[in-house]
């Protein structure tokens, strides 16, 4: 597929996540209120959509607790500062095993629920848009497996489409987006579907160019896409996403580093992505033309 490079760009920034960052650097948030400030502190420094975890208060731990997200909601939707809402949808399918001699019973840290339960907090707090990980993976660390299977995806895929929330597809690896298309052709999900293409999480796809671009090009051409990778890598994959002819991700999910031995807040590295896009020729977009561009609707809680 030849480049053609995206004009005009979306920024998402990814606020807080669900790893063990909260102890590595003062500035990723926990509470719902600095949840909530760091998002839209990343509004202002020009991203139209802010992909938002929550964490435990007190100890930064991930959680999935519903209250927690409906106060970080009802803070944004609060604000003077517009912005497009991502809820992840993704905990509640982690499975630790044990050794290798004894792999079963699993292991502390296992967290396994069903359907509903993993989208109750999206049918209350109603983002515009929330994450479907479209695959089962090795995630990093230990043996911990990520688990969305068949069966649970197209669920989950199905209550979203029917609470008029637009899923952003989680692709890990080429494996999802063939599955994603799937969902799409069964009707499931609606197309043009929305897709974050998730570079070098171990152990998914890598952020070498050519599996990027790989991945690029088992896009469908009506479907809309962003790109990220991790670390250090995070600005260069936002000038190679906009290139390819996609949009922007950053934020302390994915990276707590502005530059060597400086630790990044969410608005610095928004604001160096704004950077890099401009800097590319291309123009930055907000909310409201994202909202336009993918179908959206704002609404507040139930």
């Amino acid at each position: 597929m030849p480049l053609a490079m995206n004009k005009e760009v979306f920024i998402t920034c990814a606020v807080t996540g669900s790893g063990s960052t909260q102890d590595r650097s003062p500035h990723v948030p926990r509470s719902p209120q600095q949840i909530a400030d760091s998002a839209i502190a990343a509004a202002q420094a020009g991203a139209a959509i802010v992909h938002c975890h929550v964490r435990d208060p007190e100890t930064g731990t991930p959680s999935r607790d519903l209250a927690l997200y409906r106060e970080v909601t009802e803070l944004i939707r609060a604000s003077d500062t517009d912005v497009v809402l991502n809820l992840t949808a993704g905990m509640g399918g982690d499975i630790v095993f044990g050794p290798t001699d004894a792999p079963l019973p699993v292991r502390e840290g296992t967290d396994m629920i069903g359907a509903e339960e993993r989208v109750a907090h999206i049918a209350e707090c109603r983002p515009e848009i929330c994450t479907l990980d479209c695959g089962t993976m090795n995630f990093a660390e230990a043996d911990y497996v990520m688990t969305n299977t068949p069966g649970m995806l197209r669920a989950m895929g199905q209550m979203m489409t029917d609470m008029g929330v637009k899923p952003e597809i989680e692709a890990f690896d080429t494996g999802h987006l063939w599955f994603a298309k799937e969902l799409v052709r069964e009707g499931v999900l609606e197309a043009p579907a929305l897709v974050q293409l998730c570079m070098g999480v171990p152990w998914g796809a890598p952020d070498d160019l050519n599996t990027f671009m790989a991945m690029a090009n088992n896009v469908p051409d009506d479907w809309t896409f962003s790109a990220f990778a991790l670390g250090r890598n995070q600005m260069a994959y936002a000038a190679a996403a906009v290139l390819a002819g996609g949009n922007v991700r950053v934020g302390l999910e994915d990276n707590l580093w502005l530059e060597k031995g400086v630790l990044a807040t969410n608005a610095q590295l928004v604001e160096r992505a704004v950077g890099v896009v401009e800097g590319m020729g291309a123009t930055i977009i907000g909310p409201d033309a994202v909202r336009k561009k993918l179908g959206l609707t704002k609404r507040m809680p139930v």
